[in-house]
């Protein structure tokens, strides 16, 4: 083949995938299928292609149960008080395109691009049956709200200005975490499930504020929206070195254990009502959890030396600190039975002389006994 078929053939294969490939405004090169572009537009300019959203929103669906042999399910309660969970808190008002947690949730859930669940106390159901319609959870709530451009009755779709959202009085979630084994990676993995954000509102008569619960947004659905707004976790470095979903996935946030998944479905308060033995409780599940894995191998040459090597540390600390029991023991028998000795030998000391003293009496007897006898012999 000539040089000059080689392009005309080059060229009809540029022509055959012109609609498969076009270039954006940037540069890049973005796919397309039938003319149609496979990405799509958040509200606040961020791209999310339909890969990203496959790619997260893949819930380990073919992961069988052979395949988890374990699997314990945790709920725990983030406080936004805390330090380590501020990042999910700030900032109240969108800065330079970045948005706190609950924006970006309720954004979202408006536009009707992630569903929403029912909250249902404990017994959590994530089916088309239990989903909410967000209209409802505005009248709930007392969130101003209207319809966006382009709702229907079969997917509406609402719009709430960011003054009216309520992000100063989320001010914590409830988590759900299954904490499972998998048999194909032989690794034991926390993995977030939903997450629920809390309203604190106090009451009509004021006093101390009151939670409640909106509604459950699987994890799945709305980690592409997460992964794709930056936040940064320390004071001390101002740059946004990760993501809310880095925040989840890695379990960057502080949470407390409030219950776990239990036959009577009854919370950890209602099984503990002491607080102490609530806490026992709390620091007792997380602590096995945290040493899972540690009964599940045989330990190797290096680690049974060690071990072996701790327990003789030990067993000599033990008998060093007997023999010193012992010998102080022996110290305080020993001046003990000197003490009453040196006692012994004072009281005789005192006998003696009294004895002395005693003697030298006679001698001055004698004497007067002698002058008795001159008296009886001058009678004579």
């Amino acid at each position: 083949m000539t040089l000059k078929g080689i392009l005309a053939v080059a060229a009809a294969a540029l022509l055959a995938t012109g609609n498969l490939w076009a270039q954006d405004d940037n540069g890049g090169v973005r796919r397309r299928a039938g003319g149609r572009e496979q990405r799509e537009q958040t509200q606040d300019g961020t791209m999310v292609t339909e890969r990203m959203q496959s790619f997260y929103s893949d819930d380990n669906s073919t992961i069988s149960d052979a395949d988890r042999q374990w699997m314990r399910v945790i709920y725990r309660s983030i406080d936004l008080d805390k330090d380590k969970n501020a990042p999910l808190y700030f900032p109240e008002e969108p800065i330079a395109g970045q948005e706190n947690l609950f924006r970006i949730i309720l954004k979202q859930l408006s536009s009707g691009r992630v569903p929403a669940y029912e909250y249902l106390d404990g017994r959590e159901v994530f089916t088309d049956d239990y989903k909410v319609n967000m209209r409802d959870v505005f009248e709930r709530f007392g969130i101003p709200y209207s319809a966006a451009k382009g709702s229907t009755e079969k997917s509406p779709k609402y719009t709430v200005d960011e003054n009216d959202v309520p992000t100063n009085e989320v001010l914590s979630y409830f988590v759900v975490e299954r904490w499972e084994f998998d048999t194909r990676n032989n690794k034991l993995r926390p993995v977030v499930e939903a997450i629920c954000p809390v309203l604190h509102r106090s009451g009509d008569f004021g006093g101390e504020s009151l939670k409640y619960p909106m509604f459950w947004v699987k994890f799945n659905d709305i980690r592409p929206y997460l992964a794709a707004q930056t936040i940064f976790v320390d004071d001390d470095n101002n740059l946004p070195t990760c993501t809310y979903d880095d925040f989840f996935t890695l379990n960057m946030y502080d949470g407390e254990i409030y219950k776990t998944r239990n036959l009577k479905n009854r919370s950890m308060v209602q099984m503990y009502s002491d607080p102490d033995d609530l806490k026992r409780a709390q620091d007792s599940i997380q602590a096995r959890l945290d040493h899972f894995e540690d009964k599940l191998w045989v330990p190797s040459r290096e680690d049974v030396l060690a071990s072996k090597s701790k327990k003789d540390a030990k067993a000599t600390e033990k008998a060093e600190a007997s023999e010193s029991t012992e010998e102080s023991s022996v110290a305080a028998e020993t001046a003990k039975d000197n003490e009453p000795k040196a006692k012994r030998s004072t009281k005789r000391s005192g006998k003696t002389s009294s004895k002395k003293y005693k003697e030298q009496k006679p001698k001055s007897s004698s004497g007067s006994s002698s002058a008795v006898r001159s008296v009886r012999n001058r009678k004579k």
